[in-house]
């Protein structure tokens, strides 16, 4: 299973991080931050029309590398002049070719809130999430189970918000119970890495209240993403259709002009 090994990949790699930098020098660090560094996440998703997370990544299990030529900065530059409502940062290693350095690069660089996508399965990476700068993180409930509402209170505790990550309906069934404000529901089997654009059409119908909800992966054309805007969803997430587009600005303003108005 591809998830199983990111897991054992990221377990091992935590054993070396936490011998370089211990979880008690990252709380110190943190609480001499900036509170002006901290940027909304969930208000840039709430939008009358549907909100954008633009990803950066280089690379993915199921594509490889997406794209060659890869500057996370000059991404985040681009993603800066467009109608975008967040940015999403890859900083897995090993599998998605991801380093935490690009999450500070673009903070540094843009005016839009900053999520750290990456496999969550400590609470030490919480803390250093903030400390990288992040106002978001990945909360992957297939990955943590019932460990889920722990972490996602450590995580608010700290003025992170959350996307509450689900693929099916037992996994959204362990998201409700704690009441998450941000449900992303991910089109994209993480076992096999298949996917369904229905399962956010499919899962969708269990969620009320004033839930944000952004659906994830598996949009590539403009129909794609016009049938998830039919849905009661308040964002999408885009990455690879960004990083294929990304040598004509022109056609990605067109893009999210249309996606965002007709």
């Amino acid at each position: 299973m591809i998830l199983d090994d990111i897991v054992e990949v990221k377990q091992k790699e935590l054993k070396i991080r936490k011998q370089k930098k211990t979880i008690e020098n990252i709380i110190s660090e943190i609480k001499i931050l900036n509170n002006e560094y901290k940027r909304d996440f969930k208000k840039a998703l709430v939008k009358d029309n549907i909100s954008i997370i633009a990803e950066i990544k280089k690379a993915s299990p199921s594509k490889g590398i997406i794209v060659q030529n890869f500057h996370p900065e000059h991404i985040a530059r681009i993603y800066e002049q467009l109608d975008i409502d967040a940015i999403s940062v890859l900083t897995e290693e090993n599998y998605f070719k991801g380093k935490d350095e690009y999450l500070e690069l673009v903070k540094n660089i843009v005016s839009k809130p900053v999520l750290r996508k990456d496999f969550i399965i400590d609470k030490y990476q919480i803390y250093e999430s903030k400390l990288l700068g992040a106002d978001a993180i990945l909360l992957i409930v297939r990955v943590l189970g019932e460990k889920l509402g722990e972490f996602y209170n450590l995580a608010s505790s700290i003025g992170l918000h959350c996307i509450v990550e689900v693929h099916n309906k037992s996994e959204l069934d362990i998201a409700l119970d704690i009441g998450p404000k941000i449900i992303g529901i991910n089109n994209r089997n993480l076992e096999n890495f298949t996917v369904n654009l229905r399962n956010t059409e499919n899962l969708i119908k269990y969620i009320s209240g004033d839930t944000v909800i952004i659906s994830e992966s598996g949009m590539k054309t403009l129909e794609d993403f016009k049938y998830i805007r039919s849905l009661p969803v308040n964002g999408v997430l885009i990455g690879e259709g960004f990083m294929r587009k990304l040598d004509n600005v022109d056609t990605m303003k067109k893009f999210i002009y249309d996606l965002k108005n007709n």
